[in-house]
């Protein structure tokens, strides 16, 4: 048996004449789109990875395809670290990279490549914050009027997000016809497209019916036609994830949160709070659209670290 001819040693294989790799990438984020179903975000947040990568690789004088190995991207690993990038944020850099030259494989640009040789950074754990109970109940209603033009918007924004553990992407996704105030559930669409359904509290279901009743009619007024999004602007139009980011943070100062909060402590919360109460790890990673139950399984490591941080304050021997 012929065996294939080894890449020399720390370098892919190339097949095609010298290439800057960057000409690679609309194509590879189509095939991104189109073959993987990769959700919009996941798709800009790899362009922008491979961007970084790119530009690095020029500035180092690397510009061809079959200079870049393991010495390259340990390299690059490296720089980004000094930049002061965490962990995981390392670690999605390589993976773009890592899909990128897959991606080559299949186009028969490159024969193999050895990318998947670098191993992925060691990540540590870091447990998401969470509010108490407490502090979500003030967060609900913290939005007021007259003080806040769309008050009655907010608040149910606020409700749906803690009731459903939504991402701020799903949430600014949701339509108006995929709430089903009379069957207390709403449908979003998670990433890779999938759509589940999610349930509301009853906090939220009078929440989105008072804002629905009140205030949104007008804002589709402002704007001149309904777009059919459940969340709009003042001058309705769709909300983005940035306005929603400012509204959560400008409400969570107000009441005197003592941490930094943004939409995906709602979601961290809401985990946590059903675990505590209860609720099976599976239900728990069908509600928050987990591919893996790897990634639910973070919320419990939150909800032992609660329990002993409240035995230690409790407890007469702590």
């Amino acid at each position: 048996m012929t065996r294939r001819k080894r890449p020399p040693e720390g370098r892919a294989f190339a097949v095609s004449t010298f290439r800057d790799p960057a000409s690679w990438l609309p194509g590879f984020i189509t095939y991104l789109d189109a073959e993987c179903g990769m959700a919009k975000n996941t798709l800009s947040a790899y362009g922008r990875d491979l961007a970084r990568f790119f530009a690095w690789n020029r500035d180092n004088g690397k510009v061809g395809i079959h200079d870049i190995g393991v010495p390259t991207i340990t390299s690059f690993l490296d720089y980004l670290q000094n930049l002061g990038l965490a962990a995981s944020s390392v670690g999605r850099n390589l993976v773009a990279v890592r899909m990128f030259f897959r991606f080559l494989m299949l186009e028969g640009v490159v024969a193999e490549s050895t990318v998947d040789l670098v191993s992925s950074p060691k990540l540590w754990e870091r447990l998401p914050k969470v509010l108490s109970p407490e502090m979500v109940d003030a967060l609900l209603v913290a939005p007021i009027g007259p003080i806040d033009r769309y008050y009655l918007r907010d608040r149910a924004l606020l409700a749906v997000m803690y009731a459903t553990g939504c991402r701020v992407s799903e949430v600014v996704g949701l339509k108006q016809q995929d709430v089903q105030l009379d069957e207390s559930y709403c449908r979003c669409t998670g990433k890779g497209n999938k759509q589940r359904l999610v349930s509301l509290n009853p906090v939220a279901t009078d929440a989105i019916q008072k804002y629905l009743d009140q205030e949104r009619p007008d804002l589709v007024v402002v704007a001149g036609s309904d777009s059919g999004n459940l969340f709009l602007t003042r001058s309705g139009r769709i909300m983005n994830r940035e306005s929603i980011w400012a509204l959560v943070q400008r409400y969570a100062a107000r009441i005197g949160c003592p941490q930094e909060v943004g939409p995906h402590t709602l979601r961290h919360s809401f985990a946590t709070h059903l675990l505590a109460g209860g609720a099976d790890i599976r239900a728990l990673q069908e509600m928050l659209g987990h591919s893996s139950i790897r990634t639910t399984q973070i919320y419990t490591h939150v909800e032992h670290s609660r329990l002993k941080a409240v035995h230690k304050q409790c407890h007469p021997r702590g």
